[in-house]
């Protein structure tokens, strides 16, 4: 079983199994903002407001934000690892696939903590 430092799970079964988690997840909170937008009276920052001032949607927006995070992570991991090869690339790619999957951390927890900070944010 190959595993490595940079991959989110432990094996790719676990990987396998998180994208998958992920993205049921992601989809129930799109259906429940896409049911909200049908179901509104009209879209003011009033309402909008509303919505997300309940405890029950915050915590389901933010595990939609750490599902994206997961999401996203496994992807760009599977994309990188399989495209950024020696092979491929020359001795650069260790250097290139390095930096691509520092920058996607990056991006994707500023992303997470801007959330964060939207949501529970004075």
């Amino acid at each position: 079983m190959v595993t490595s430092v940079t991959s989110l799970g432990r094996s790719g079964l676990y990987d396998w199994l998180l994208q998958r988690v992920s993205a049921v997840v992601l989809l129930a909170w799109f259906v429940c903002i896409g049911g909200t937008i049908l179901g509104a009276p009209e879209l003011t920052f009033v309402y909008w407001k509303s919505v997300f001032s309940g405890t029950a949607m915050r915590i389901f927006t933010l595990l939609a934000l750490v599902s994206l995070f997961a999401h996203a992570w496994v992807g760009m991991w599977s994309v990188v690892t399989d495209y950024l090869t020696e092979r491929m690339m020359g001795p650069r790619a260790v250097v290139l696939r390095l930096t691509v999957q520092v920058v996607c951390v990056i991006v994707l927890f500023s992303y997470v903590v801007w959330g964060v900070q939207i949501l529970w944010g004075n």
